[in-house]
């Protein structure tokens, strides 16, 4: 039956458009595979590396922290290197607020006991006479640890090339 339905679509294509269908032509053997149809290039996912990179890129637009961390401080006094610290920290801090909310991981008193039961293992770093097993009931709270409760960065343009660069070279024209 489809043999008969293929010979009147042929007849009449021919007929009217002077060509044989693509596919007829393929199924008999008349012509090469049909090319497939092109498709437009995925669109580049942003990785973790790339949300690294870009608060990094923050930090170092509001904060210079990046400059501040690959300075040489060895031949600086410390009362300079404190003056230099309280700007970046202010800094920094101001920008991690503007991009992120921040929150404790156990909000409790550093020096307590505190239990590790109903707690996501991946939060809790053991330290001390960790136990065969490498976890406790609980222990003393030495760091309250970090989360991000929100984040809310810039979108990340396509051009993954430009994304690597934390800030641009500055050259200044006379």
């Amino acid at each position: 039956m489809s043999r008969i339905c293929y010979a009147f679509r042929a007849f009449f294509s021919l007929l009217f458009g002077g060509a044989l269908p693509a596919d007829i032509a393929q199924a008999f053997g008349y012509s090469k595979a049909m090319p497939a149809k092109a498709t437009a290039p995925p669109k580049p996912q942003a990785g973790p590396s790339d949300g690294a990179v870009q608060i990094l890129g923050i930090l170092q637009r509001e904060a210079r922290l990046v400059d501040f961390l690959m300075e040489d401080i060895g031949p600086y006094a410390d009362d300079q290197i404190g003056a230099a610290v309280r700007d970046v920290h202010a800094q920094s801090r101001l920008a991690l607020d503007r991009y992120m909310r921040l929150q404790p991981v156990i909000d409790g008193v550093e020096g307590t006991f505190t239990k590790s039961a109903g707690m996501d293992a991946r939060a809790l770093k053991f330290v001390g006479k960790v136990p065969p097993g490498g976890t406790a009931p609980g222990g003393l709270l030495r760091h309250k640890g970090w989360k991000a409760e929100k984040v809310d960065l810039p979108a990340i343009g396509a051009d993954t090339s430009a994304n690597s660069v934390l800030a641009p070279a500055e050259l200044e024209i006379e």
